[in-house]
Order: C-alpha cells, then structure tokens, then sequence
C-alpha cells in the first residue's frame, strides 16, 4: 500500500500542534512495511493557481514557448497530480488558519481539482468522482473550540477538506483526528495536546492494520 502524507503547516512541531501531528503519525509508520511518500506544500516548488497556468494550457496545444512561471505550473500540477496517482491512502497534516486552510495546501488542492482527474460530468450534468478507490485520513489543529454547534459553521478547513476530498473527489474518509481548544484553554493544553497525539498514534497503527489485511 502506498501512502502519501501531504504536510501543510511549516512551523516547528515544538510552536504547531499540526506539525506535532504529522511527526508523530510518521514515527509510528517509521520501520513498518509500507511506503510512505510526504509532499511538504511549503518545500515543494508551487507557484499560485491563476491565469498563468490556463496560458500554459492553451500553448501546450498550440505549441506556443512556455515562460519560466506556466513551466513551474505545469511541472508543479503534474508531480501533485503524480503523487495522488500514485497513492491508496492520502494523510493531510494541516492547520486551521484564519478560520481555513493555509494558502499552500489551497493550492494543491487547486492543482488536482481537475476534470477528468478527480471528478467529471456524466451526459446529465451530474458531477461523478473518479477518486472513489482511494482513502483519506485528516490530522487537524485548531487552537479555537470550533465543534460547538454555534461555532461549527466558522470551520472551513476539515468541512472543506470534506466536502472537496470526500464530496468532489470521492475518497472515502477513513480517519479523522482533531485537536482543538488548546489555545481557547492554555491551562488544560498540556492535556488538550497530550490526548490528541496518542488518537494520531491510533489512527497510524488502524492504518497499519488495514495494511495487513489489503
């Protein structure tokens, strides 16, 4: 089984609880027989989705010089597109910023977001998700306390991570571990942290287990 773990926070793990998450999630597959590949959005080359890469588009049918930004564009779109190709399980690693998530994994998100890739319209216009083999685990901090009903409609980082993921791509979501309110709380954060890392701990080994019996 290969397994792809798309790291969206750069920030030490001792400063971001995600990037905490990530590290453990990755000590616990470390030495076990699966292979694991990890895109870092912040270390990976990914210029912004925008009208430069619809440029390159229309030169590559056209034969048109590409510029050095629709070159990165192109390159950058096809080894993300490359590495979920390539993946029976994905794992994002990623913050809630701002109320979403950070501009790099938006990003990635952007470059696989393709018709005939990741989803297509069938003769009725019913969009139809072409990613429904694959699997997705989410690894999400939020400082803020956001799974309280009046405050849940604010969250547009794992709903968006869901709605794109699950909804469009049709991945199923297999795991979900979210560490919140360490922030909101700072007396009970130790604990907050501390109980979150050993539910990445789990979802690793329930990773592991569904491995073995692939």
């Amino acid at each position: 089984m290969n397994i792809l773990v798309v790291k969206a926070n750069n920030r030490p793990a001792t400063e971001a609880v995600s990037s905490k998450m990530y590290e453990t999630f990755m000590a616990e597959l470390e030495g076990k027989d699966v292979n694991v590949i990890t895109y870092d959005v912040f270390e990976e080359d990914t210029p912004y989705f925008g009208q430069e890469i619809f440029n390159a588009f229309g030169k590559v049918q056209n034969g048109g010089e590409l510029t050095e930004i629709e070159s990165r564009l192109l390159a950058a779109k096809q080894k993300a597109m490359d590495a979920v190709s390539a993946a029976d399980v994905i794992v994002f690693a990623f913050p809630l910023w701002n109320l979403t998530i950070p501009a790099k994994l938006q990003t990635f998100i952007d470059y696989v977001y393709a018709a005939g890739f990741t989803f297509k319209y069938d003769a009725e216009g019913n969009l139809v998700s072409l990613m429904t083999e694959k699997k997705a685990i989410f690894l999400n901090a939020r400082g803020g306390i956001y799974s309280a009903p009046e405050a849940a409609p604010m969250e547009m980082a794992v709903n968006y991570m869901r709605n794109v993921v699950g909804g469009v791509f049709g991945m199923q979501i297999i795991d979900e571990v979210i560490i919140e309110g360490h922030n909101a709380m700072p007396d009970k954060a130790g604990e907050i942290i501390a109980s979150g890392m050993e539910e990445v701990k789990a979802s690793a080994n329930r990773l592991l287990e569904l491995t073995v019996h692939a």
